[in-house]
């Protein structure tokens, strides 16, 4: 998973945030194993990766979604959809309420991802409120409401 996130968040020098994240991330208690997907080629690499750690609103659980990432290799072939959707699908089976993300407002919308405003969901920084988006799952009640508080190593970038 290492290589991938290094891979897909490649531009600058050193090693991505997002790798040593996901370290991290695997360290806390919000770590929930069954929602760290991989996307695998036939011969058994790992190309791509995502994962869903606890969150809270106000206090309540929630999902925080990411790092998502794919090898540049493979990248704009379907991998990374596969992934949401696999994740969203593992979310909903587990009776998870909402995923949450920071991310692109033109990509993640085909995945039901709506401004997490209109959900009545504040971002943990408000400058982040125009890229900050959620989706309700099936068990999710309008009474979910409030500021979203990610995993502790998302504190720490």
């Amino acid at each position: 998973m290492r290589d991938v996130h290094r891979d897909a968040f490649a531009g600058s020098e050193g090693t991505p945030a997002e790798v040593g994240l996901v370290d991290a991330l695997r360290a806390d208690v919000g770590w929930i194993p069954a929602l760290s997907i991989v996307a695998v080629e036939p011969d058994g690499q790992i190309v791509g990766h995502v994962v869903a750690t606890r969150g809270h609103v106000d206090g309540r659980p929630a999902l925080g979604l990411g790092p998502i990432g794919v090898l540049s290799r493979v990248q704009r072939r379907g991998v990374g959809s596969a992934l949401m959707h696999a994740v969203l699908a593992a979310a909903d089976a587990r009776d998870e309420p909402l995923v949450v993300l920071l991310g692109h407002t033109e990509y993640y919308p085909r995945f039901g991802f709506v401004p997490s405003t209109e959900l009545g969901i504040a971002p943990p920084d408000p400058e982040w409120a125009a890229h900050f988006q959620a989706r309700a799952l099936t068990a999710h009640t309008p009474e979910l409401t409030g500021t979203f508080e990610y995993a502790k190593p998302f504190n720490d970038l």
